[in-house]
C-alpha cells in the first residue's frame, strides 16, 4: 500500500499536518528489544519545529506515546504504534488555500487525484508527516547496532550546502561525529560555513523567501551482501526512500552526477587485500556495487529544493482555474534542509535493516 514502506521490517505512517495526531505502526519488529520513550523522544527532538531561530516557529513539543508493542520496557513482536498528537494547530491561516493552489506545492496534483483535498497545513503532504519515520528510524538504528555488536553500524547524514554556499569536498573527509554535527542550528559540521548558512537563511526569510540544499549521509560499518541484484538493489531502495520524503528534488551515489565527467580508468575502484579483507582503495561506487553492499562506507546525497510556501505575493489559479494571487500564511521553515537531517537519517536505517532481514532471511539460515 502506498503509505507503507519496507518488506520484512513494514512501517505504515498516518495522519495529516492539521489533524488530532500523527502516528506510525512498525509490523516486523523483532520480540525482547528494550525501547524506552525517551529513546524516541530524543530523535522527535531532533525533528520538531521551534528548535531555533531559523526553522519555523510553530510550538509543537512532539510528545510520543507508544501504545502497543511494548510491555515491561521490551518489543513484544506484535506491530509497534506509536503516536505524537498535534497541538499547535491554527487551520485559520490557510482558509485562502481552499480554494486557491499554491505554486510548487500539492494543492493541485491532490485535488486531482483524489477529487478532495485536506488544505490545512497540506494534510498528508505536510513534512509533519515524517514524524512517524522518525520514530521507527529509532527502532531500526537499535536493531542495526545489535546486528554485528562488533562492527557497529554508524549512520550519520549532516548539511553540506544551503543554495549557493557548499562545503568544500576536501573539508568533510573524516566522518563528523554527532556532536559536530549538532553544534550549529544548521547541523553543518563545517563552523566557519555554518554560520554563512545561518546568515544566509535568516536573510532569504527576511525577505519571506527561502532556499533549499542539500544533505550528505555516511553510512559505516554495513557489510558486504546486503542489496538485491536487479529491481531491488540497495541503491534503488535507498533514493526510493530519500525521494519520498517531502521537499526532495535529487539523490546521488557516490561520485554521482560528477562521475559522468570520469574516464573509466579515473572511476573504477580497484580491489586490494586490505588488513585480511578484500576492500577498495577508492569508493567513488558510494559502497554499493551491483545494487549490493560491498563493505565500503556508503556515502549519498540528497537535494531539497527551497520550501513552496513563500510570504510573497505570487500569481496562482484557484478550483476553477481562473487566474488568481496568493501570499502564503501560517509558520514555515525558510529553509527545510536542517530539520531533514534527522529524517534522512531514519529513512536510511529502515532501508538497511530491512535488506539486513532480507538477506538472512535468503542466505543465513540454511547452510549447505
Amino acid at each position: 500500500m502506498p503509505n507503507s514502506f519496507g518488506k520484512l521490517f513494514t512501517v505504515t505512517t498516518w495522519g495529516e499536518s492539521h489533524g488530532p495526531a500523527i502516528g506510525v505502526v512498525i509490523d516486523g519488529c523483532p520480540p525482547r528489544l528494550p525501547l524506552t520513550v525517551e529513546e524516541i523522544q530524543a530523535e522527535l527532538d531532533r525533528r520538531r519545529p521551534g528548535q531555533s531561530d531559523i526553522v519555523t516557529p510553530r510550538k509543537e513539543d512532539d510528545k510520543v506515546e507508544i501504545l502497543s508493542g511494548l510491555f515491561e520496557g521490551r518489543t513484544t513482536g506484535t506491530p509497534l504504534a506509536m503516536m505524537v498528537r498535534n497541538a499547535d494547530q491554527r487551520p485559520g491561516a490557510y482558509a485562502e488555500m481552499r480554494e486557491k493552489f499554491r505554486p510548487s506545492h500539492a494543492d493541485f496534483t491532490y485535488q486531482s487525484k483524489f477529487g478532495i483535498r485536506d488544505h490545512q497545513g497540506g494534510g498528508r503532504s505536510s513534512a509533519r508527516e515524517t514524524i512517524g519515520r522518525v520514530a521507527a528510524g529509532v527502532v531500526a538504528k537499535k536493531l542495526l547496532a545489535l546486528a554485528v555488536p562488533e562492527q557497529p553500524v554508524i549512520v550519520r547524514a549532516f548539511v553540506t550546502q544551503i543554495h549557493d554556499l557548499a562545503v568544500p569536498p576536501e573539508a568533510l573527509v573524516q566522518l563528523p561525529t554527532l556532536t559536530e554535527v549538532e553544534s550549529t542550528a544548521v547541523r553543518c559540521p563545517h563552523r566557519a560555513m555554518a554560520e554563512k548558512m545561518i546568515e544566509r537563511i535568516k536573510a532569504v526569510r527576511a525577505e519571506g523567501d527561502s532556499v533549499g540544499g542539500v544533505i550528505e549521509c555516511r553510512v559505516q560499518g554495513v557489510p558486504p551482501g546486503l542489496g538485491e541484484p536487479v529491481f531491488d538493489r540497495l541503491e534503488a531502495d535507498l533514493a526510493k526512500a530519500m525521494l519520498s520524503l517531502p521537499a526532495t528534488k535529487g539523490f546521488e551515489l557516490g561520485s554521482g552526477f560528477a562521475g559522468a565527467l570520469l574516464r573509466g580508468s579515473e572511476h573504477n575502484d580497484r580491489f586490494e587485500n586490505r588488513d585480511g579483507r578484500v576492500r577498495t582503495a577508492t569508493n567513488r561506487s558510494g559502497g554499493v556495487q551491483g545494487g549490493i553492499s560491498n563493505g565500503e562506507e556508503i556515502v549519498f546525497r540528497v537535494a531539497f529544493k527551497p520550501t513552496a510556501t513563500i510570504l510573497q505575493p505570487q500569481p496562482t489559479v484557484d478550483l476553477h482555474g481562473q487566474p488568481t494571487e496568493l501570499i502564503g500564511r501560517g509558520r514555515h521553515d525558510p529553509c527545510v534542509v536542517p530539520r531533514a537531517v534527522p529524517i534522512v537519517e531514519a529513512m536510511a536505517a529502515l532501508v538497511l535493516l530491512d535488506h539486513w532481514m532480507r538477506q538472512h532471511a535468503q542466505c543465513g539460515l540454511f547452510k549447505f
